[in-house]
């Protein structure tokens, strides 16, 4: 029986109306309109979770907006979610707003969430769908493998891509006056043949599911007798078809468990639609096959015009020409592999040749942002929703901070008062685990007023806040239960440590003392140096965010100054007998604690200035230590040099007695390294001092070659760390050789390319420029003096 003769023939005992499409089909979802446009059942019924009947009707309000996913999760366990998505060319979702239109009763007839989730919970998966086109599901295990009904059928037309073959078949066809059904017609042949061929093919969990709907398709017979409409997907068509019983199907049902559930509608994404997982069946090119589910007529023209308005907003050119010429080529590319209309692979074809110039470069930009798209939906607020998840949406309106797909970087002014709430709100969500936003470096500034966040809202982040809503109704509550629960089970004292740093950006001022009870407790018992080392930093840190944030800091400061003192008692007798893996790791805590101890000493709150003569003992301690390894000893040297505590001769004296014929070759490389290596600049200080390099470069040129294979390899790791303008320098330096650069026997280094005292008259002379820079001087009076000076 063809189509039409289907559809004149329905009447008492012509049975339902089963419409099997393919999940986010524009072709199908076109299809499905045309039918019911035509059958005009009085029920409509719709694969997906009964417990969603009372959310259909959100699908009439003006502010929803595709894509959206149902969400169900479990009450007690919200992180066992499972989802329903829907795009605005889902054949579900033409179904249900074609329901809602002719106030026709529409209905979901899968197995409901209670089972589904419950079932994912012992098999340890959370998919919902097992269509068998493309989706995830975790029923059948390894040894059932399931097939791929559209790869079949495509690979019987002779197609290499399934795809292709959909694009072929359905999406290019156009549906006539009187053969709306035929595509159902001829689908539902092929899915019987698969059926028969392949059985299941591994889609086991179908058969309880198809039971469920058939026992839903008798009742609403019952109901509505002929006029039922049933939308699901095309694999499920046949087994609706058969002739089974009640008894047989409840059997089927009979025992599975059962979770209680919650659901409502979330935005979803194109971008997500891309995905293979929940309830989707993952397509390749949402946005693409958004583009040909609304373009009314000439889909290629007006999709390569869409492109090329990318890629002009990308200053690229193209023109009108463009256009119109990439038409014609996809055009030809169709007729050439003997498709009825261009598809997605002769239009990219045809605007990478045209419009890119043959580069895949500007092709990635158009298959991202349009082949697949950044669309996030919208869901109007009457959703049903947790509490937590309305007190996040009225502070992003409040905040106006409104979530989107596509990535944005956002800088933050922590002096004013919207963008401290938005910062609040970020480091709160982060805190919960909603990872909506993700802390970056700030251009331009390192004040502790600024901050910048890289955004993006994925619809996984309406799960994360429906599990943070076990611990509180709001944002703020519930970041605070977190907060304390967190510094309970943390394990080491760095961890209670970053909590506090945590705390202190998120503004919670109820869990900070919980906090620092438990770090106060958690620093007493600890004993490693290494682990009082790490947790200093983050704790300093935090004291400077009283300033701007407003935050009393003084319970910290004290932590961190008691801190501090343990520190520096046990330091020393900590940083004997380490082997060369251990000294390197205690050689980045000492640089650690030091600049934690100069903010610690500045800190306005604290009033611990002494600390940092504490601290300048330790080193010098650790300088002369003979057990304490070099790399320690050489960065010891290092920082009291830059902290003006040593001159620069007592530095070269300990270079010199460290780089002596009685020193293993490998210590003296362990010192080097500690002195001048690890990226604090200890290059330009061998530029700038001639003792240093003259040291350096006389211990070098000494060391026996059966030496040098072994230091070769530390040298190298602490040279190669400069700046090429520093090693290119120093180099020459080198090259030159005695005498080459005016050097003085005055110096006694015999190190080519230094003077023997500074050249005033070369330094007066960038001097007028520096005052022009800085405004320092009336310009129009001082210019030409200024130049006339540099010149000079």
């Amino acid at each position: 029986m063809t189509g039409v003769e289907r559809a004149e023939g329905r009447g008492a005992g012509a049975g339902p109306l089963l419409l099997g499409v393919r999940h986010h089909g524009p072709g199908s979802a076109r299809a499905v309109r045309a039918a019911l446009e035509e059958a005009r059942p009085r029920v409509v019924l719709i694969e997906g979770p009964p417990e969603a009947d009372a959310l259909i009707p959100l699908a009439a309000d003006e502010e929803m907006r595709p894509p959206v996913a149902l969400l169900a999760h479990a009450v007690d366990e919200p992180g066992r979610s499972s989802f329903w998505p829907l795009a605005e060319f889902s054949p579900e979702w033409v179904a249900i707003r074609w329901a809602l239109a002719h106030d026709v009763p529409a209905r979901f007839i899968d197995l409901p969430a209670t089972h589904t989730l419950a079932w994912g919970r012992q098999e340890d998966a959370t998919s919902a769908d097992g269509d068998g086109e493309g989706d995830s599901d975790s029923g059948p295990g390894p040894a059932d493998l399931r097939i791929d009904p559209l790869g079949v059928l495509a690979e019987a037309a002779g197609y290499d891509d399934p795809e292709r073959w959909w694009e072929d078949v359905v999406e290019h066809r156009g549906v006539g006056k009187g053969d709306a059904l035929a595509p159902f017609t001829v689908l539902e042949e092929a899915m019987g043949a698969l059926r028969e061929t392949y059985g299941v093919g591994g889609h086991e969990r179908d058969l309880v599911r198809e039971a469920h709907m058939r026992l839903q398709l008798r009742a609403a017979q019952r109901e509505f007798e002929d006029g039922v409409a049933v939308v699901c997907g095309a694999w499920h068509v046949p087994a609706l078809r058969q002739k089974a019983t009640v008894a047989a199907d409840k059997a089927l049902l009979k025992g599975l468990p059962k979770v209680k559930t919650d659901m409502t509608w979330v935005p979803w994404t194109h971008r997500r639609l891309s995905r293979i997982s929940g309830y989707g069946a993952g397509i390749e090119s949402p946005g693409w096959y958004g583009h040909l589910f609304s373009a009314q007529d000439r889909p290629v023209e007006r999709w390569l015009t869409k492109v090329a308005g990318l890629l002009r907003a990308e200053d690229r050119i193209v023109s009108s020409a463009h256009v119109i010429e990439a038409v014609r080529l996809a055009e030809t590319l169709a007729a050439m592999r003997g498709r009825p209309l261009p598809g997605l692979s002769e239009t990219t074809d045809a605007v990478r040749a045209v419009m890119c110039e043959g580069s895949d470069v500007p092709l990635a930009l158009v298959h991202d942002r349009l082949v697949v798209g950044d669309v996030l939906g919208e869901v109007p607020p009457t959703a049903p929703a947790v509490p937590l998840q309305r007190d996040l949406a009225r502070l992003q309106r409040r905040l106006r901070l409104k979530p989107e797909a596509l990535e944005r970087e956002l800088e933050l002014d922590l002096r004013k008062e919207t963008d401290a709430g938005r910062s609040r709100l970020l480091h709160r969500l982060r805190l919960l685990g909603v990872g909506w936003g993700e802390p970056a470096a700030s251009r331009g500034s390192t004040g502790t007023f600024r901050e910048t966040w890289r955004l993006r809202w994925e619809p996984e982040l309406s799960v994360r806040v429906a599990e943070a809503g076990v611990w509180g109704t709001t944002v703020l509550s519930a970041a605070t239960a977190k907060a304390e629960a967190d510094g309970v089970a943390a394990q080491g004292l760095a961890d209670v440590t970053a909590l506090a740093e945590r705390c202190l950006l998120a503004e919670l001022p109820d869990a900070l003392p919980t906090v620092m009870r438990i770090l106060a407790d958690r620093a007493a018992l600890d004993t490693d140096v290494g682990h009082l080392a790490q947790a200093l930093p983050a704790l300093v840190r935090s004291l400077r965010y009283g300033d701007v944030r407003g935050t009393d800091t003084g319970a910290l400061a004290e932590v961190a100054a008691g801190l501090a003192e343990r520190v520096f008692v046990g330091l020393p007798p900590a940083c004997a007998a380490l082997d060369a893996d251990a000294a390197e790791e205690m050689r980045r805590h000492v640089d650690a604690v030091h600049g934690a101890v100069g903010l610690l000493g500045d800190a306005p709150a604290a009033g611990h200035g002494h600390l940092r003569g504490r601290w300048q003992s330790v080193l010098r301690v650790l300088c002369g230590r003979d057990t304490v390894p070099g790399v320690i000893r050489g960065r010891a040297v290092r920082l009291l040099l830059d902290d003006g505590e040593l001159a620069h001769d007592e530095a070269a004296l300990l270079m010199g007695l460290v780089l002596s014929p009685g020193t293993p070759p490998a210590d003296a490389a362990a010192w080097i390294e500690g002195f001048v290596g690890g990226g604090s600049g200890g290059g330009m200080l061998l530029v700038h001092d001639e003792r240093l390099l003259g040291l350096v470069d006389a211990w070098l040129t000494g060391v026996p070659a059966e030496a040098f294979t072994d230091v070769l390899p530390l040298l190298r790791r602490t040279f190669s760390a400069y700046e090429p303008g520093v090693r290119r320098t120093l180099g020459e330096l080198v090259r030159r050789g005695p005498g080459g650069g005016g050097g003085s026997a005055a110096t006694g280094s015999g190190i080519p390319g230094f003077g023997p005292e500074l050249d005033t008259a070369r330094a007066d002379a960038v001097l007028p420029v520096v005052r022009l820079l800085l405004g320092l001087d009336d310009v129009e009076e001082r210019t030409g003096n200024d130049l006339a000076g540099v010149t000079g």
